[in-house]
């Protein structure tokens, strides 16, 4: 299926509104943004971008439609997640090539993506029904008391563009059927995405005779992100960015006592193998970690501690299976990696092996710029000693570190010495290494698997991190909360008035 096709199968057109609030606004007045193949370096469309007055039209619409959206029962905010999902299964196919040709991951891992919107989808519609407040036993005679939960306001989206739209199905699926309106403020990177879903989204809602809870604002940083992020009229941000983005929106929010900030943001992810690990298995772990979107996920493995004994082999082992990797277009089958999404991120990744250098690292396989069209490059191994800086450091690229270790509590002192902490893993034949690790005293991440790679969760736990990584949590069992908010309800069905803890007043 050629570009142009997809495009036009989705509704996007040579020169695109990134605007909408009860509806498309025709000419937005923020500049214009060129979406760009990073396959190939040319453009794919233009977009038209928010200025601030726009942004508030799109405010003032998702505050007029989550007043009406928060009176519906929640069941029937999940019909309309449901007939999402189903919307979604019938543009699989045109929205996972959209994702491969504006952001760069293989049309397999586009389809995935879609797929994780879908399944989203499908958990939101049961989450819709177990919306739960638990009821305590009050200690006053006649009393009942309970906590329940009701719709917090619109929500801000910031995404980013690795997961240009299954991020914004994690989090507007359950905000949906918590009752919410949804401000989305899209990466400038990938743009033709999100207005390929907006325009599926806000078809469903005019077709389900229900108001415009989806909304849309490309715009730049500067002006459309840092309006969200400021505006204390919404009452929670979920952003998914760097670190040093997500301190600016800690920072803003401060200042606005109340407001929620959901963040997950860098993720220098490790994996350790241990002397008794299958290696083989390991090694199809590590490989995926490293190199599957091109080194670009947030649950990209970073760093591999080996234990002296199998370091060697292991190594071989791995060195082989990169001289296997398909590099070239994402969209043609068989093709392992695709592009980094921009000349940005080649340059990032070209500096961080120099730095390898510069602290005595070698540099394995691998190491420069592909001499091609579009932003290629060559997956990188470097072995390095455990105190380089570079370690501390998420570089968003297929650059690996091997880093020799002589003991498990070695590997996870190591492995915790960063400061993020999203996802870990062990591969170990060992019961006690392995619970160990999943341990007070082993990973300190907030996903740590076993004889899994740190890549590839899964929609029914909860997604996120500690430490710089913000603490966020998406989907998982009990994420609709931080969309909610809780009030604690005391009824009094009897003649009395007693006060609680035994105080007597007056007669």
């Amino acid at each position: 299926m050629s570009a142009s096709t997809v495009l036009k199968e989705l509704g996007i057109h040579e020169v695109n509104s990134g605007v909408y609030a009860e509806d498309w606004i025709a000419a937005p007045g923020g500049g214009e943004l060129v979406s760009v193949n990073p396959t190939t370096g040319q453009p794919l469309a233009r977009v038209l971008q928010a200025n601030e007055a726009e942004y508030e039209q799109v405010f003032h619409a998702a505050q007029r439609a989550f007043l009406e959206w928060r009176m519906v029962p929640a069941p029937r905010r999940g019909e309309l997640v449901r007939a999402l999902g189903d919307a979604l299964r019938e543009k699989k196919d045109l929205l996972g090539s959209l994702v491969t040709l504006e952001m760069g991951k293989i049309k397999p891992e586009g389809l995935g993506e879609v797929q994780e919107m879908i399944d989203m989808c499908d958990f939101a519609v049961g989450q819709s029904r177990m919306l739960y407040g638990l009821q305590m036993h009050s200690e006053r005679p006649g009393h009942r008391m309970f906590e329940q939960w009701h719709p917090l306001g619109p929500v801000g989206l910031i995404t980013s563009f690795n997961f240009p739209i299954a991020v914004w199905a994690w989090n507007s699926c359950l905000a949906a059927i918590c009752g919410d309106s949804v401000i989305w403020k899209p990466s400038s990177q990938t743009p033709l995405t999100a207005i390929a879903v907006q325009k599926i989204a806000a078809q469903l809602c005019k077709d389900h005779g229900v108001p415009p809870i989806f909304t849309l604002c490309v715009g730049k940083g500067s002006t459309v992100g840092e309006r969200l992020v400021s505006d204390r009229r919404v009452p929670l941000i979920s952003a998914t960015a760097s670190c040093d983005m997500g301190r600016r929106v800690n920072r803003v929010m401060a200042d606005h006592l109340g407001r929620r900030a959901l963040l997950e943001l860098g993720g220098n992810n490790a994996i350790i193998v241990m002397d008794d690990a299958d290696l083989s298995l390991a090694n199809r772990a590590v490989l995926f970690g490293a190199v599957g979107t091109a080194g670009q996920r947030c649950t990209s493995t970073r760093r591999v501690y080996l234990h002296k004994k199998i370091a060697g082999e292991f190594t071989e082992r791995l060195l082989s299976a990169y001289k296997q990797i398909r590099i070239g277009d994402p969209l043609e089958e068989g093709t392992l990696m695709g592009p980094l999404v921009d000349q940005a991120a080649v340059d990032i990744m070209l500096k961080a092996i120099d730095e390898v250098k510069k602290e005595g690292g070698e540099i394995l396989t691998g190491g420069k710029r592909i001499d091609r069209p579009g932003y290629f490059v060559e997956p990188t191994i470097a072995k390095v000693r455990p105190e380089v800086k570079i370690l501390r450091e998420e570089t968003f690229a297929p650059l690996l570190y091997l880093v020799e270790v002589d003991s498990l509590d070695q590997a996870i002192e190591y492995q915790n010495g960063v400061d993020q902490g999203l996802s870990s893993a062990i591969f170990t034949r060992n019961l006690q290494s392995a619970e160990t690790f999943l341990s007070p005293r082993g990973s300190d991440c907030g996903i740590a698997n076993v004889n899994i790679g740190t890549s590839g969760a899964e929609i029914g736990g909860a997604f996120g991190g500690e430490k710089d990584t913000g603490g966020g949590r998406e989907s998982g069992s009990d994420s609709w909360k931080i969309y909610m908010r809780r009030q604690t309800c005391t009824v009094n069905y009897s003649n009395h008035l007693p006060l609680a803890q035994g105080i007597k007043f007056g007669d």
